[in-house]
């Protein structure tokens, strides 16, 4: 008898936890990248110095482009690049910066200030010239609203004259260089006309040809940094004339939108980087994604590398011994809880629709990008640990992502800039939707509702004690006031990416069958809220919360839960839906991985069979 398969099979416990970590819709929303990064031109070249990895990057960034129905229409899907994201930082981070350099940052830009088919976008969707980003100088990053770089109105030409002023004003860290093809990039500039300053603006530039700079434009490469390559570079402007048309949003022959009101000048640098927060919640996503591949990669290969078992036993995998698969079970806990805070910052910034929640979701965009790039790291490096030596080598897939994910946790905003933002917006002001909320103190370590309870409570004790010494401080002086805070408003700032990221873990639960995914999902939900209670157990203690009894259980249900996680981590690690041909490109995460140190001139192969 012959079984058809139909949309009425139920989904197996692996599928609804992928569903969990990448959206009901992933197959929709992924299985495009999934196909792409499985393909020739993605796979793991063997070798090659950084200039030849960095033309690679360039070249499969006009494959991936060719295999777009459509440039512009990925440049306008925030949820689109995240994905982009997701699947593109494990295989090739180079490529990953640059692909979202030209598509969230130029592109996504260039179609947020225009009115459609008012500029050719030809040039740019088609690569004949490959897009960039020029914001940051070197004496102005996180507070780029003071850049110095100016765009000057010349009233007898009609358009501006572009300038750098001094060392620190050269813009910092584009990819302005020729390699990969002719460049063009949006600059930000300070709009200055009839002698008053009118706020920084974008200014599409031509940067290069397929050989160098163009006339009035330095560009200069930066030392090489950590991590993959990537054509940084050092750009500065010396009296460049640019058209009027070059100024993103203009109306050619209209002088009154220059004109500036109070505000003005902020809101025009706002919107100028408007294209920050796609881009945060893409870094979100390839760290997420980064993470989920490393570990993936640890569990298997603690799967199939074998030790003593001890005197008179067989061999064991390296994962029997709680040493090895209680640090990788803690990860999976985390990875979830980052996949899922992901997610759920992604999805409140999509539904906003107003300013002041559009102003909520903006930060926790921002405490999310942070608290997951800061998590991957941590996830990143353990992986890579438990593989050994073995790992520290580039054909098994992980160093670049150890150096990759440091670039996460600077691009698109520092994260302590992050949250220092957040912790000043919410050190007086109260949470949306808190004050009205039972708190369940049910006194239950196996209850869920009573472990958000307590996470909750951390966040608050923080705020408390940061609110505490800031007013502590003399009224007069904001900079004591802020720094006698700021310590404690960080911890809290944490604890509420913590809290996030548990209430999207039941709300994800709930969402379950009752089965086995929703079984593996709650474990992995306790594991993630008792390990970070079990940091904070002191300061739940004294305020009451916690007895010593409860404290005690912490480290027990700790360990309980960790066994739990670990004796179906291989599932786990299934549900991140890798695709076999990324990993068969990892000699580590397959069996068969001393095949990948074989010689065949060894006397191993060379001896006759009777001799070995």
């Amino acid at each position: 008898m012959t079984v058809t398969l139909t949309d009425t099979v139920p989904p197996s416990a692996t599928e609804l936890l992928t569903g969990v970590l990448l959206g009901p819709e992933f197959r929709r929303e992924h299985g495009f990248w999934q196909r792409l990064i499985s393909t020739e031109p993605f796979r793991r070249p063997v070798g090659g110095t950084p200039q030849e990895r960095l033309e690679l990057a360039y070249d499969r960034l006009r494959v991936l482009n060719r295999s777009l129905d459509s440039g512009a229409r990925l440049a306008a899907d925030p949820r689109a690049l995240a994905a982009l994201h997701t699947w593109l930082g494990p295989v090739d981070p180079a490529l990953t910066t640059v692909a979202g350099i030209h598509y969230n940052l130029f592109l996504g830009s260039l179609l947020d200030h225009e009115c459609a088919g008012r500029r050719d976008l030809s040039d740019y969707l088609t690569l004949r010239r490959i897009g960039t980003f020029l914001c940051t100088e070197v004496a102005h990053g996180n507070n780029a609203a003071a850049m110095e770089t100016t765009a000057t109105y010349d009233r007898e030409r009609d358009g501006f004259v572009l300038h750098t002023p001094n060392a620190g004003a050269q813009k910092f860290m584009p990819n302005t260089s020729p390699a990969g093809g002719a460049k063009s990039g949006l600059v930000a500039a300070r709009l200055m006309a009839d002698g008053s300053d009118h706020g920084v603006r974008l200014f599409l530039v031509p940067l290069t040809d397929e050989v160098e700079a163009l006339p009035g434009i330095r560009v200069r490469p930066l030392p090489a940094r950590m991590g993959s390559p990537v054509d940084h570079c050092l750009t500065s402007f010396d009296r460049l004339f640019v058209a009027r048309d070059a100024l993103l949003g203009s109306a050619v022959g209209a002088h009154e939108e220059f004109r500036t009101g109070p505000g003005d000048r902020r809101r025009r640098f706002m919107t100028s980087i408007g294209r920050v927060t796609p881009g945060r919640i893409s870094m979100s996503a390839c760290a997420a994604g980064s993470a989920r591949a490393t570990l993936a990669v640890a569990v298997r290969y603690g799967g199939h590398r074998m030790i003593s078992g001890g005197r008179g036993t067989p061999p064991v995998p390296v994962n029997a011994h709680r040493t090895h698969h209680g640090p990788l079970a803690s990860a999976m806990a985390t990875v979830f809880a980052m996949s899922l805070l992901y997610r759920r910052a992604q999805e409140r910034w999509e539904a906003c629709t107003d300013e002041e929640g559009r102003a909520d979701a903006a930060r926790l965009v921002d405490v999310a990008k942070a608290w997951i790039t800061w998590r991957a790291r941590e996830v990143i490096v353990e992986s890579r640990e438990r593989c050994g030596a073995q790992a520290l080598l580039e054909n098994n897939g992980m160093t670049e992502l150890v150096t990759g994910v440091e670039g996460a946790i600077t691009a698109e905003g520092d994260n302590i800039a992050l949250y220092a933002k957040a912790a000043g917006d919410m050190l007086f002001a109260a949470e949306p939707g808190r004050e009205d909320t039972p708190v369940p103190y049910t006194g239950d370590l196996a209850d869920p509702r009573h472990l958000r309870a307590l996470l909750a409570s951390v966040q608050d004790i923080w705020f408390a004690r940061a609110r505490e010494r800031a007013l502590r401080a003399p009224d007069a002086d904001a900079r004591g006031r802020w720094n006698a805070a700021a310590g404690h408003a960080l911890r809290g700032v944490e604890a509420y990416a913590y809290r996030q990221a548990a209430e999207a873990y039941a709300e994800a639960r709930a969402a379950l069958p009752e089965g086995a995914a929703r079984d593996r999902l709650g474990e992995l939900e306790r594991l993630f809220a008792v390990e970070w209670l079990a940091r904070n157990s002191g300061d739940l203690l004294a305020a009451g919360l916690l007895n010593g009894a409860q404290v005690e259980a912490l480290a027990e249900t700790s360990e309980e839960l960790i066994a739990a996680v670990a004796g179906h981590a291989p599932q786990l690690a299934d549900a991140f839906a890798l695709p076999e041909a990324l990993l068969a490109d990892w000699p580590i995460a397959g069996p068969g991985y001393a095949d990948a140190y074989d010689d065949p001139e060894g006397s191993w192969n060379t001896a006759p069979a009777d001799a070995r």
